[in-house]
């Protein structure tokens, strides 16, 4: 697709959701299997509410906002991508720079880090 048709598309689609504080332990649920996985993004402090954008070859980009995990004491920065099917994935950086590959297997939750 060529850079226009992608904004043009990105225009499209964009829209406004409710912005979601801090989740808890067991806020978030993950159905994995059959071909079906989920991407677990850890992230740094500073990209807190940032929205990340995924894709897959082919595919039109999703996103998910980094929200503060909260889990005992513990304080981490996420973004979690729900229902992916499996297959590997770039993650966005701004508009049209990659900042990473990932694999998401079919079978599992992957986890991975937002590059440095």
């Amino acid at each position: 697709m060529s850079r226009p048709a992608m904004e043009r598309t990105r225009k499209v689609h964009a829209h406004h959701e409710a912005e979601l504080g801090p989740s808890g332990p067991g806020s978030v649920v993950l159905n994995v299997g059959g071909g079906t996985g989920a991407l677990v993004l850890n992230t740094p402090a500073d990209l807190d509410r940032r929205e990340i954008e995924i894709s897959r070859e082919g595919a039109p980009r999703t996103h998910s906002q980094v929200r503060e995990r909260r889990v005992g004491r513990r304080v981490r920065y996420a973004a979690v991508y729900p229902d992916l099917p499996a297959g590997v994935y770039t993650l966005w950086r701004d508009a049209s720079t990659p900042a990473a590959v990932v694999t998401v297997s079919g079978t599992e939750v992957t986890v991975a880090d937002w590059p440095a």
